[in-house]
């Protein structure tokens, strides 16, 4: 497998309420990046992300998964994690380990208890969140009583990017306000057709996007100044904004899906690369000494095990994610949460339980590791000469 740079790495965390379709999303995401040569269906009990029995007799994640997939030359792990509050300790501990957290709302409920709570869980963690309104191909779907709710009960400050043109069992179009263009899609969903705006569309897509970019404006100083000047932004000025507005939390875009037919899932992955923040664009985690670690891919070896667990035929297996440096294949660190030292002697990429054995993994990474003796969740793992640990989760 590739080696990806720190600036080719993107992270996310899937959120929401239980039954909001994040296992499936991840099946869509797998599948276009080429992971996958089918999707799985949580039905059918053949997801990447719950292969688990207990999650295949609930029908519901328990744990959460480490995924990741490909995407326009870049790298996007993928943390999926379990809906019900229950389970809450796999939100909170993925969430730490991403830059980005893809809240999915299903549009028959809109706004849940469990929505809420992970949207609180983000809030304390400071993790930018991109909304993703789902099963918009569903017969009771209500897109704008959703986003009437996420106004009321999330935050003021959801912006719209896409809109559905013909929500309901026929859906296969969306709006896209960013790039004002219309996303069609073919019955088995993929890649879109990308067309103009039909003419009984224009007015409420042109009101639409007036409201972006007054928001993309309020962003940058210099955006504003531009927008005073010229009452418009390009759309390289508005996606500017959206990403700043995005890492201060001050703008939560809306993006339109059918996780289950793979409709609008590669317009929400190319947002996901170009705009979501990577590691260096947030701030750094805190050490026990009080320390921001800027994430430095030149600096010391340095990482953090955000979950471990004990799998069939290999044993424990930790999680890590790296936040400064590289970490390689047999590199020998010290676990600076108790003083002992281990070798790194295999690397693997996951998604669920299918590993890919690698060399390297650059800052911003996620990767995993097996045998170690003395290594468990929330400890952390140092070039020798760093005597701290993270403040962790």
């Amino acid at each position: 497998m590739k080696t990806y740079q720190t600036d080719q790495v993107k992270t996310i965390s899937l959120i929401g309420n239980s039954n909001s379709g994040k296992t499936t999303l991840a099946e869509a995401m797998l599948f276009i990046g080429g992971i996958t040569d089918r999707r799985g269906t949580v039905e059918a009990k053949n997801t990447v992300s719950d292969y688990r029995p207990a999650e295949h007799e609930s029908g519901n994640s328990i744990f959460s998964s480490v995924l990741y997939t490909e995407f326009q030359n870049k790298k996007i792990n993928i943390l999926d994690t379990p809906g019900l509050d229950d389970f809450c300790g796999g939100v909170i501990s993925s969430l730490f380990a991403s830059d980005c957290a893809v809240m999915l709302i299903n549009v028959q409920n809109g706004v849940e208890v469990g929505t809420e709570i992970h949207f609180r869980h983000a809030e304390k963690l400071n993790k930018p969140i991109i909304m993703a309104v789902n099963g918009l191909d569903h017969e009771k779907a209500n897109f704008e009583k959703s986003i009437e709710m996420m106004k009321e009960r999330l935050s003021s400050d959801v912006v719209v990017i896409q809109y559905p043109v013909n929500e309901g069992t026929g859906f296969n179009a969306v709006i896209d306000i960013l790039k004002m263009k219309m996303l069609k899609y073919g019955k088995d969903g993929g890649k879109a057709e990308v067309v103009d705006i039909p003419d009984d569309q224009k007015d409420r897509a042109a009101e639409l996007r007036a409201q972006l970019v007054e928001k993309a404006a309020e962003a940058d100083e210099s955006l504003m100044e531009l927008f005073f000047s010229s009452e418009t932004l390009s759309e390289a000025d508005v996606r500017k904004g959206i990403a700043k507005s995005l890492i201060a939390r001050s703008l939560f875009p809306v993006f339109c899906i059918s996780a289950k037919n793979n409709i609008g899932v590669d317009d929400l992955m190319d947002f996901i690369v170009t705009e979501a923040p990577s590691v260096t664009d947030m701030p750094g985690p805190l050490n026990s000494k009080g320390q921001e670690i800027k994430p430095n891919p030149a600096g010391p070896a340095s990482a953090y095990v955000f979950k471990s667990a004990i799998e069939e035929h290999i044993g424990e297996i930790n999680y890590f994610r790296v936040y400064s440096g590289k970490i390689t294949e047999n590199l020998d660190v010290v676990n600076t949460s108790n003083g002992t030292k281990e070798r790194l002697s295999q690397l693997y990429v996951c998604a669920g339980k299918n590993r890919t054995k690698v060399s390297e993994l650059n800052t911003g990474d996620i990767g995993a590791v097996v045998k170690l003796k003395n290594t468990r969740m929330n400890h952390t793992l140092n070039a020798p000469g760093n005597d701290w640990t993270y403040k962790g989760i």
